[in-house]
C-alpha cells in the first residue's frame, strides 16, 4: 500500500480513514452458527468466544485463523528526552535495539513462548526528532511518510499485527499526543513511566504543557500527531488503518501505542473496532485513555515495558481463541448428546 504524491499528503491519510471498511458480518454469523454446536455450554468460554467473533469479523476468516501473528515494534528517539523527562538516557534506544536483534529482551522470550512472530523497525533511532515543547517533531510530508512507512509492517501474509514501541521519553510524547486531542490538563495524562522520581514527573508536566501550549488550541488529529507526536506513534497509527483496509485484527498493547490508536479514535470513533486492547497499563493515564474511546483492556498484569508485551501476551490468548474454534469438535462430531430443552437445572 502506498500514497499518491498530493499537494497536501494528509488528504491520502484522510481519504483512506474515510475509506475503512465494516466487519464481515456472515462471517461472525458462521461463527456463532459452529459455536452454538460445540462440545460445550453455551457460552462457557466467554470472552474467548468473543474473540473468535473478532477475528473473523476483521478478518473475513470463518472459521477464524491465526496462522502468521507479528509483533511490529518501532524504535524511535526524541529530543524532549534531553529534558529529563526519563529516567534512561537516550543512549538505551540504540541499546535496545541491539539487545532485540540479540534475542534477549522480554519480547523475544514472550513471541518465543507463544510462536509470534518480532521484527523490529528502526525509525532512525540515531536522529531524536526536535524537542516538542520547542518545536514541530515533523513536518506534513515526513509525518505522512512515516505514516506509509509503518503500512508497509503488513507485508508477508500477517494476519495478526500486534503493536509494540521503545523510545526514550515515548511517554511524554503519548502524554502530550493525547492531552491535545482530548484536553484536560497535562497532569491528567501523565505517569512514571520508565520510573522518574518526583522532580522527573514535574519536568515530564512540564514538557507536556509547553508542547500542548505550541499546539495553539489545534485539534485536527493529524497536524497534533506531527507537531507534539513522535515517529513511532506515526508509524501505528498507519499501520492500523493499514490493517483495517486489508482486513488484518490489531492488537494495542500499553500507553504509547493507545496514543497512535487514539489518533485514529479522533478521525474516526469507529476507526478502532478492528483493533484489541491487551493490557491494561501501570501508567495511569492509560485507564484514563481507554474510558475516553470507550475501550476495555483484555487483563491487567500491572505491566509497563513497552516492546509490545502485553499485546503479544494477547495474540497467545487470540491463538488459543481461533484454535479452540476451529479444533474443537462439535456435538454430532464426538457423539456427545446436546442438552435436552426440558432438562432440569
Amino acid at each position: 500500500m502506498s500514497l499518491s504524491e498530493t499537494a497536501l499528503p494528509f488528504d491520502d491519510i484522510r481519504n483512506l480513514v474515510k475509506s475503512m471498511p465494516g466487519p464481515d458480518d456472515e462471517a461472525v454469523r458462521k461463527v456463532k452458527e459452529r459455536d452454538a454446536q460445540l462440545t460445550k455450554p453455551a457460552g462457557s468460554l466467554g470472552q474467548l468466544e468473543e474473540i473468535a467473533e473478532w477475528l473473523a469479523a476483521w478478518s473475513g476468516n470463518a472459521p477464524p485463523k491465526v496462522t502468521r501473528p507479528l509483533v511490529a515494534i518501532f524504535a524511535t528517539a526524541h529530543g524532549v528526552a534531553d529534558e529529563g523527562v526519563s529516567a534512561f538516557p537516550s543512549a538505551v534506544n540504540r541499546q535496545m535495539v541491539e539487545n532485540f536483534a540479540a534475542g534477549g529482551a522480554a519480547i523475544n522470550q514472550i513471541c518465543r513462548a507463544y510462536d509470534v512472530g518480532l521484527k523490529v523497525f528502526d525509525l532512525a533511532v540515531d536522529m531524536p526528532t526536535p524537542s516538542i515543547t520547542q518545536e514541530d517533531a515533523l513536518d506534513e510530508a515526513n509525518c505522512a511518510a512515516t505514516m506509509a512507512y509503518g503500512m508497509e509492517a503488513l507485508a508477508g501474509g500477517i494476519d495478526l499485527i500486534c503493536l509494540g514501541e521503545m523510545g526514550i521519553g515515548n511517554t511524554t510524547v503519548a502524554a502530550a499526543v493525547i492531552n491535545g486531542l482530548f484536553g484536560g490538563k497535562a497532569e491528567d495524562w501523565i505517569g512514571r513511566g520508565t520510573g522518574v522520581d518526583d522532580e522527573g514527573l514535574k519536568r515530564k508536566r512540564d514538557a507536556v504543557e509547553k508542547a500542548v501550549a505550541r499546539l495553539g488550541g489545534e485539534r485536527d488529529p493529524l497536524e497534533v500527531l506531527r507537531k507534539v507526536g513522535g515517529r513511532e506513534i506515526a508509524a501505528m497509527a498507519g499501520l492500523i488503518i493499514a490493517a483495517r483496509l486489508q482486513r488484518v485484527p490489531v492488537i494495542v498493547d500499553g500507553f504509547v501505542t493507545t496514543a497512535a490508536a487514539a489518533v485514529v479514535y479522533a478521525m474516526d470513533p469507529d476507526g478502532l473496532d478492528h483493533c484489541l486492547f491487551a493490557h491494561l497499563s501501570a501508567e495511569q493515564a492509560h485507564a484514563k485513555t481507554l474510558e475516553h474511546m470507550g475501550k476495555e483492556a483484555l487483563f491487567d498484569f500491572g505491566m509497563r515495558l513497552g516492546e509490545g508485551s502485553g499485546a503479544a501476551l494477547a495474540a497467545g490468548i487470540a491463538k488459543a481463541a481461533a484454535e479452540m474454534h476451529s479444533g474443537m469438535a462439535t456435538f454430532a462430531d464426538a457423539g456427545v448428546s446436546e442438552k435436552s430443552d426440558d432438562e432440569e437445572i
